[in-house]
């Protein structure tokens, strides 16, 4: 089995969240290694930026808990790189403006899918709906 792992889970294990004790329970149970996009880099920056904007998160805070993603992605979670057939992919997922992906949804969605992922985590309701329309199991958080 191979799972997907998507932004909104990691934010929610590394700050404090309405799923975050799900979100740890999970992540303390799981057997293999999740996978996720190196898109992650940059929406995991941004979504920990606009916490500390809004006044979410305090500076120390932040400093921890970019310590503890970098401590994440050396050892608890396999990033894979993002190609331009993903990109590709991810384009064409969200000019199908029906199902209402967002360009990062989309990306992670199209990167799954590559990766052969057969189970996606995340807690966007959206990208569930999506996921399991391509055939991605979803894993209940």
């Amino acid at each position: 089995m191979i799972v997907y792992v998507d932004t909104s889970v990691l934010v929610a294990l590394l700050t404090v969240e309405p799923k975050t004790k799900d979100v740890m329970a999970w992540y303390a149970g799981l057997r293999e290694v999740p996978y996720c996009a190196d898109w992650l880099l940059t929406e995991f920056s941004s979504a920990i930026s606009i916490k500390l904007r809004t006044k979410q998160l305090t500076d120390a805070q932040v400093k921890l808990v970019r310590k503890e993603f970098n401590l994440l992605i050396a050892g608890g979670l396999r990033l894979v790189p993002v190609s331009r057939a993903a990109f590709k992919q991810a384009a064409e997922l969200v000019k199908q403006h029906r199902f209402g992906l967002s360009a990062g949804d989309s990306l992670h969605l199209a990167s799954a899918l590559e990766l052969g992922a057969s189970h996606i985590a995340t807690l966007d309701g959206t990208l569930v709906k999506n996921a399991k329309r391509m055939g991605l199991e979803q894993i209940m958080l």
